[in-house]
């Protein structure tokens, strides 16, 4: 394993109510020195839920997403509050943003999102034997769900509306797992 760069000097170089920008001045372990820039985001762990029916299908959500400015398809997600552990916010998640709960949840994997430029984190947990449910929720307008199989990732590749990263890996995961029960 490769030796991690020394960080010789670092500064908050610009900062909104969510971001801060990151100045660091690096030095690796040959020598060089490099300076880089990364995103600093509050570090509020988060949920990603691949819900997986009975029948195959998986629930997707169509919501407004700002990064893109444009309505994207993709898994129920969003922060854990408070003291919640990660099954109870990615069941929470799950009805207030697809009207539905699960009995049997399976973390996956924990994904990092661009790491390159920002130290965010995400669970990916896999929900099944699901039940209808609803909470209110904090979207500012009501969340289309959509009912996709799971095996037919090919055509959301395909779609112009599906392009989280985060969401494509954890459906591969989640067929993986099934895939591999039969």
């Amino acid at each position: 394993m490769p030796q991690k760069p020394t960080i010789l000097d670092h500064e908050l170089v610009a900062e909104s109510r969510l971001f801060g920008i990151e100045r660091l001045q690096l030095r690796f372990s040959n020598g060089e020195e490099r300076v880089y820039e990364r995103l600093r985001t509050p570090r509020i762990p988060a949920v990603l839920v691949v819900a997986v029916k009975e029948n195959g299908n998986v629930l997707l959500i169509r919501e407004y997403a700002c990064g893109t400015h444009d309505y994207q398809l993709a898994l129920p997600k969003g922060a854990m509050d408070g003291q919640e552990t990660m099954f109870e916010a990615a069941n929470r998640e799950l009805m207030e943003e697809a009207g539905h709960g699960a009995n049997q949840l399976t973390e996956l994997k924990t994904l990092s999102m661009s790491p390159g430029y920002m130290g965010h984190m995400i669970h990916v947990v896999m929900a099944e034997d699901l039940y209808e449910k609803t909470l209110p929720g904090d979207e500012p307008e009501a969340i289309e769900v959509i009912e996709h199989p799971l095996e037919d990732i090919d055509s959301l590749l395909a779609a112009e509306d599906f392009t989280e990263a985060r969401s494509l890996a954890a459906l591969y995961m989640a067929r993986d797992i099934i895939r591999n029960r039969k």
